[in-house]
C-alpha cells in the first residue's frame, strides 16, 4: 500500500502542472486583463477602484502615444505609465518566467496578494471558505440522509409502481439545472413575483449578532433553505441509484438465500448482513461526494443568492481578472480534489480489506 500511495502522490505533480499550465496558457489569450481593467477604470469605464492599485494611478496624467502598447483603451496614455502598470502586475516578464515563478511560489503555498484588494490571497480564501464548507456539508448530509433510505426502499420494491414513479422523479430532477431551479425558487418564495417567505441574499440577517442562540440557528437555516433546495435537486439521483443497485446486487447473492433458509427475518437479513456489505461503496465515496458538493455547484448558487463564499469569490475574481485569486483557488481546489480521490481509494481498502490497489496499475 505504501508504494501505491507514493505513486499516487508523485502523479499529483504532473497533474497539477498540467492543470496550471493549460489554465495559464488560456489566460494569455483572454482579453481584458488587469492592466486593461485599470485603464478602463481610469477612463471611467471600469469598476475595480484605481485607488487600490498600489498608487499606480497617481502617475496618470501625462499625454503620450501608447498606440503600440497592445492594450485596448490605452490611446493617449503615457507609455511610462503603462510600463509601470506592467511591472506592478508582473507582465514585464516573459510568460514562461512568470509561470515558473508562480509554480515555485505555489509549491511553497505563497499565493501573493490580490490585485484589487489589500489582502493576501490565502487570507481571502480562508475568509470565504466557511460559507462554502457550510453549503457542501449540509448538502452532502441531506443528500445521504434522503438518498440512502430511498435507495433501499427502491431496491426492496424493485419493479413496483413505487420504484417506477420515483425513478421518473429522480431523472427529471437530475435533468433540471440547479441555477435555473434557484431562479424559480426566488421568483416563487423570495419576493420575486409571488410569496416573500425566504431571504434573497446572505447567510445571516443584519441583526444576527443581537439574536439569541436559538434565533441564530433558526435564522441560519432560514437563509440556507432555498440554496440547499436548489443544490440538492440533482444531488439525490446518483446516490439513490447507486444505493439501489448496490442493495440489489447483495440481495441476489447466495448468502442471502442461505440466511433465509436458516429462518432469519427479512429485517435481520437486510440490516444485519446486506446493509453492511451494500454500504461499502456508498461510505467509501463520502469524501468525494463532499468535495463534489463543496466545489461543483457552489459558483452559480452562491452568485444567485449572494452568498459570500468561494464560488462567488471565484466568479468575481474571473470577472475582474484578479489572476492571483483565480490561479490560487484553482491550485488549491485541484490539490484538494486529487488528495480527496486518494483518500476515497484508501477508504475502500479500510472498509473492505479484500480490495488491494497494490496489485493494480495506477
Amino acid at each position: 500500500m505504501g508504494a501505491y500511495i507514493l505513486r499516487r502522490l508523485l502523479l499529483m505533480i504532473p497533474t497539477l502542472l498540467g492543470i496550471m499550465a493549460i489554465s495559464f496558457a488560456v489566460i494569455q489569450f483572454a482579453p481584458g486583463g488587469p492592466v486593461e481593467q485599470v485603464i478602463a477604470n481610469l477612463q471611467g469605464q471600469g469598476s475595480n477602484g484605481a485607488d487600490r492599485i498600489g498608487g499606480a494611478s497617481s502617475d496618470f496624467g501625462g499625454q503620450g502615444s501608447s498606440e503600440n502598447s497592445g492594450y485596448r483603451g490605452a490611446q493617449g496614455l503615457d507609455p511610462a505609465f503603462i510600463k509601470k502598470l506592467e511591472e506592478q502586475f508582473g507582465f514585464d516578464k516573459p510568460p514562461l518566467e512568470r509561470f515558473g515563478k508562480m509554480i515555485w511560489d505555489y509549491s511553497r503555498f505563497q499565493f501573493g496578494e490580490s490585485y484589487f484588494r489589500s489582502v493576501s490571497v490565502l487570507d481571502l480564501i480562508v475568509e470565504k471558505m466557511p460559507v462554502s464548507i457550510s453549503l457542501g456539508l449540509w448538502i452532502t448530509l441531506l443528500s445521504y440522509g434522503i438518498s440512502i433510505p430511498l435507495g433501499i426502499r427502491k431496491a426492496l420494491k424493485d419493479g413496483s409502481s413505487f420504484d417506477t414513479w420515483t425513478s421518473g422523479v429522480i431523472i427529471v430532477a437530475y435533468a433540471i439545472p440547479g441555477f435555473l431551479f434557484a431562479i424559480l425558487l426566488i421568483v416563487l418564495f423570495a419576493g420575486g413575483s409571488f410569496w416573500d417567505l425566504f431571504p434573497l441574499r446572505g447567510l445571516t440577517s443584519d441583526n444576527f449578532s443581537q439574536m439569541s442562540w436559538p434565533e441564530k440557528i433558526a435564522d441560519y437555516f432560514w437563509h440556507l433553505t432555498l440554496p440547499l433546495i436548489a443544490l440538492s435537486l440533482s444531488a439525490f439521483a446518483t446516490t439513490t441509484l447507486l444505493t439501489k443497485n448496490s442493495f440489489l446486487e447483495e440481495i441476489r447473492k447466495q448468502y442471502v438465500t442461505t440466511a433465509r433458509a436458516k429462518g432469519l427475518t427479512e429485517n435481520k437479513i437486510l440490516y444485519g448482513h446486506v446493509f453492511r456489505n451494500a454500504m461499502l461503496i456508498i461510505v467509501a465515496g463520502f469524501p468525494g461526494a463532499f468535495i463534489s458538493a463543496f466545489f461543483a455547484g457552489s459558483l452559480l448558487i452562491e452568485t444567485i443568492f449572494s452568498l459570500d463564499g468561494l464560488g462567488l469569490l471565484g466568479f468575481e475574481s474571473i470577472y475582474k481578472r484578479d489572476y492571483p485569486v483565480v490561479f490560487a483557488t484553482l491550485y488549491i481546489f485541484s490539490l484538494i480534489g486529487l488528495v480527496t480521490a486518494l483518500i476515497s481509494d484508501l477508504t475502500y481498502t479500510w472498509i473492505d480489506p479484500r480490495i488491494d490497489f497494490e496489485k493494480r496499475e495506477v
